[in-house]
């Protein structure tokens, strides 16, 4: 194909058809008519030789052909748009960007409060907009765009993304005051005895499920939730126990009559990494922002 022949604002049109999957969502995130967008779906489809999108039910399913093109095309015009705004200072003052950024719900209550307060100090026109994060990475969404950042703990991240340690957290025992079986730090034999929540935010077997598996235990989970924060308020009212991170279990304890005590085995630490794309280094925003939410995490969150 010779490319002084080919219209490259087609491929804007490409990449918003391969993020919606939709004529008519891709039509409104160009701001153009669903019309015009069907027409340049057309034309890439005889320039291309490819139906790159067909319909299927209310969507569209894009072909291999497609699916192989969007990676490069994204990352092309990803950076011819980091390359024209490369002379624009980023002001926070002024920006009216929004970020969407993927955490979970107890991520949320130790970042975005803090956040908040400084965006509306120094950045009052930005925006954040959360999107619940599952236990993977959401490589896809980053990849997309969909996703600006994504902070959490991740087993895995591939070398195409950017990672920076957020902070460090350990674990520890919470229940309802005056918890019928401990009076004191449970051992073992206790801990074992207690009914469990568990917070499994999608996992199929967290941290002190893997310890006790390797030493041949098991515990009895009796209620399980992928919610952090619903977790304490169920533990404050019942007999049951739950394992939390240890500044989500400090907050709670200020603010509800639990109990909290070290476990009575040794599972470490974990971290939590702020995530996104390494061709988005350049991004002045993006980094800003990540800086701001850095800082956060060195500062930590008091009870």
């Amino acid at each position: 194909m010779n490319i002084s022949n080919f219209d490259l604002n087609l491929l804007r049109v490409l990449d918003a058809l391969l993020r919606e999957r939709n004529v008519s969502r891709a039509a409104e995130r160009l701001s153009l008519s669903q019309p015009a967008v069907s027409n340049a779906l057309n034309r890439l489809r005889e320039l291309l030789d490819d139906p790159l999108l067909v319909r299927a039910g209310r969507s569209m399913q894009p072909t291999p052909r497609a699916l192989a093109l969007e990676a490069p095309i994204r990352a092309a015009l990803q950076q011819i748009e980091q390359s024209l705004s490369g002379g624009e200072q980023f002001d926070p003052a002024r920006s009216r960007q929004r970020f969407t950024v993927a955490m979970t719900d107890y991520v949320e209550l130790l970042c975005m409060p803090r956040l908040l307060e400084q965006l509306t100090r120094e950045a009052p026109g930005i925006s954040i907009a959360i999107s619940q994060l599952s236990p993977q990475l959401p490589t896809e969404a980053l990849d997309k765009g969909d996703l600006d950042l994504a902070l959490g703990r991740f087993e895995q991240i591939p070398g195409r993304f950017a990672q920076r340690l957020w902070m460090s957290e350990t674990l520890r025992l919470v229940t309802r005051r005056d918890h019928p079986l401990l009076a004191q730090a449970p051992d073992l034999d206790t801990f074992l005895h207690l009914r469990h929540l568990w917070v499994h935010g999608g996992q199929t077997k967290g941290m002190v499920d893997q310890w006790l598996a390797e030493h041949g235990l098991r515990r009895a989970i009796h209620y399980t939730t992928p919610n952090y924060l619903q977790a304490a308020h169920i533990v404050a009212g019942t007999d049951l126990a739950v394992v939390l991170p240890t500044r989500l279990a400090e907050h709670f304890a200020a603010l509800l009559p639990l109990s909290l005590y070290p476990l009575p085995f040794e599972v470490g630490s974990f971290q939590l990494e702020i995530v996104s794309l390494g061709q988005r280094q350049r991004d002045a925003a993006l980094q800003w922002l990540i800086e701001q939410i850095g800082a956060i995490g060195a500062i930590g969150m008091t009870p």
